[in-house]
């Protein structure tokens, strides 16, 4: 059975350290020519929004998005070593998608806040990024809001891959955003609390499958699978 599975990076596949934040506050620097007052706030929410909000709060004019783009992407590539030396993938997340990768019928790639440059990065530290299809994910220049972003990816696996428009998807993160652009795009999700939020807090904001973390690839895989028969 044909299965779209999009999975969130930060703290779902890896766990960044606070290099992230870093990156943030690297980026909103080089722009400004100062600190920010106050860190990036992110919870699952794309670079647009994240760059925006810091420019907005410190009462600064906000840039066009390609020179946030690039700052970005700048800051990330530079701190490759850093996340490579303060972070690491999460349990069983190389296990889970090696599975999934190896599954008939199954495109896995990724839905995510980050800009592709800095997805790639965080993915390469730790030898993720040749487990997933790239080319076929949705980043966090490409939308405002992540609901949004699950169009972009269904589109980008029609065009690269000629997947039907209605392929059961499922989407697999950590936040409340994550449940959210599932419920709203009438795709399935998997919920893990690898994050800040309890299993609790998913599961109120409408996640059914919730998990600990990915370490059970059994399980993982199991409920992946449930989603591919809707």
């Amino acid at each position: 059975m044909e299965l779209f599975v999009l999975w969130d990076i930060d703290h779902t596949l890896i766990e960044n350290a606070g290099v992230s934040k870093e990156i943030y506050a690297a980026a909103f620097r080089a722009l400004s020519g100062r600190e920010p007052t106050e860190p990036a706030r992110t919870e699952g929410r794309t670079d647009r929004l994240i760059m925006r909000d810091m420019f907005f709060r410190e009462g600064l004019p906000v840039p066009d998005w390609p020179f946030f783009e690039t700052a970005l992407a700048q800051a990330g590539e530079a701190r490759l070593g850093e996340l490579r030396r303060r972070g690491t993938a999460l349990p069983g997340v190389h296990e889970a998608l090696k599975a999934a990768s190896a599954q008939t019928g199954w495109v896995s790639s990724v839905l995510t806040g980050n800009i592709s440059a800095n997805a790639r990065v965080k993915l390469a530290a730790f030898g993720l990024d040749y487990l997933l299809d790239l080319p076929v994910g949705a980043y966090g220049a490409d939308a405002e809001l992540r609901p949004h972003l699950v169009a972009v990816a269904r589109e980008r696996a029609q065009r690269l891959h000629g997947v039907a428009a209605d392929i059961p998807t499922v989407l697999v993160g950590d936040t409340p955003r994550d449940v959210e652009a599932a419920l709203t795009t009438g795709s399935g999700v998997l919920a893990v609390a690898s994050g800040i939020h309890t299993q609790e807090e998913l599961t109120a904001a409408g996640a059914v499958e919730v998990l600990p973390d990915l370490s059970d690839t059994k399980r993982v895989l199991g409920i992946l699978e449930s989603f591919a028969g809707h």
